[in-house]
């Protein structure tokens, strides 16, 4: 859990080094993409990590019935647990 909260932290002073440095726009976009998507897969990662693992292993590529089956199923179960840490 340390590491991955280090990573998280890494990954958002990147993405807050690349606003700083990058105008607004579309520019700033296009540049700081990655580390924003770093960023968000990281934070979700953090909170739910079986969850987000499940969905990785299991939608990374098509396959059977069976598996986009399962995709779906791992999908929701990571929306419910998001969901479990949103503050209202």
């Amino acid at each position: 859990m340390m590491a991955r909260q280090m990573e998280c932290e890494r990954l958002h002073k990147a993405l807050y080094d690349c606003h700083r440095r990058v105008p607004a726009g579309t520019g700033r976009e296009t540049a700081c993409r990655h580390l924003n998507r770093a960023l968000a897969e990281c934070m979700v990662a953090a909170v739910c990590p079986d969850e987000s693992e499940a969905v990785r292993s299991l939608c990374s590529s098509g396959g059977t019935n069976l598996k986009r089956s399962q995709c779906q199923e791992a999908q929701l179960a990571l929306s419910v647990c998001l969901s479990s840490h949103q503050q209202e």
